[in-house]
C-alpha cells in the first residue's frame, strides 16, 4: 500500500502547475492534502477511482485538507473532539479495516511565536485524540506537522533556534508523540540522512541552495513499523513551497 501526504498551499494554485499529472505520477491508494485553502464547492477536484474527503475552515481561504482514498474507509470524521480546535478543517480522519489514517496540518506558531500557547494546547489534545485511536487498532499519521524535530531536520539549526517551527516546546511535544508510541516512519528506514527536506521558503533561493526543513511526516503506530517497506521524500515535485512525502507500507 503506497500513501502519500503534500502541503499544496493553495489547492487551486497547484492545479494550474500540473497537479493531475502529478497525482496520477505517485499512483497513491491514499493521497492526503494539507493547507488546500478551500470551502467547499469552490474547486471540483476529484479523480476516477477515488473517493473525496474534505475538511474545510470556518475562515475562508485558509487551512484545510483533504484525502482521495481507492480503499473505501469505514467511518469517516473531520475533528479531534475539541471544539476550539475543530473550525479550522486541520483532519480528516478515516477508519480502515486495519488502522486509522489521520491527515493532519498541525498550527503554526506564527512570528513572534504569537500562537505558540494555542499550538501547545493543540499537541496536547492531538496527542490525546491520537492515543485513543491507537488503543482500538494501529495509527498512520500523515502531513504537515510544522515542527523541525531534530538538528538533522533543517539546514540550519543554531539560526532558527527558538524560531517558529524550531523552538523546544515543539520539540519536546513531537519527541512526547514519539514517546506515546509512534515512529517517524523516514528516520526508521533513514535514520542518518541529512540535506533530506520538504518545505524551502521561497526567499533567497533556499530550493535552489536545499536550504530547507523537513515539516512533513508520516508517523505511524510503533507495533506496526515493522510493516514499512520505505518512507520517501520527493523533493523534484514542485509547485508548492513544500514538496510530496510517501510511505509503503505491508498491511
Amino acid at each position: 500500500m503506497k500513501l502519500v501526504s503534500w502541503n499544496v498551499n493553495g489547492l487551486r494554485a497547484v492545479l494550474g502547475k500540473g497537479f493531475q499529472e502529478i497525482f496520477e505520477s505517485l499512483d497513491a491508494d491514499i493521497f492526503s492534502l494539507q493547507e488546500i485553502k478551500l470551502q467547499e464547492g469552490q474547486a471540483d477536484v476529484s479523480f476516477s477511482g477515488y473517493t473525496s474527503y474534505y475538511s474545510y475552515a470556518d475562515r475562508k481561504g485558509y487551512s484545510g485538507t483533504a484525502t482521495f482514498s481507492r480503499i473505501k474507509p469505514l467511518s469517516e470524521s473531520h475533528h479531534i473532539g475539541v471544539d476550539r480546535h475543530d473550525h479550522e478543517g486541520r483532519v480528516v480522519v478515516l477508519e480502515y479495516e486495519e488502522f486509522y489514517l489521520v491527515n493532519v496540518y498541525t498550527p503554526n506558531s506564527q512570528s513572534e511565536l504569537a500562537r505558540l500557547d494555542y499550538r501547545m494546547d493543540w499537541e496536547c489534545e492531538f496527542m490525546n485524540f491520537v492515543k485513543e485511536l491507537d488503543a482500538k487498532k494501529p495509527v498512520i499519521i500523515c502531513g504537515d506537522m510544522n515542527v523541525a524535530h531534530t538538528e538533522i531536520d533543517l539546514a540550519n539549526p543554531k539560526s532558527n533556534r527558538k524560531n517558529p517551527g524550531f523552538t523546544d516546546e515543539e520539540r519536546a511535544c513531537f519527541s512526547k508523540l514519539l514517546d506515546a508510541g509512534f515512529v517517524d516512519s523516514f528516520r526508521h528506514l533513514h535514520p542518518d540522512a541529512t540535506g533530506a527536506y520538504s518545505w524551502w521558503s521561497y526567499r533567497g533561493r533556499a530550493r535552489e541552495k536545499n536550504v530547507g526543513w523537513r515539516i512533513d511526516y508520516f508517523l505511524v503506530s510503533a507495533r506496526i513499523a515493522s510493516k514499512l517497506r520505505a518512507a520517501d521524500i520527493h523533493p523534484h515535485i514542485t509547485g508548492s513551497d513544500h514538496c510530496p512525502v510517501s510511505i509503503e507500507i505491508e498491511l
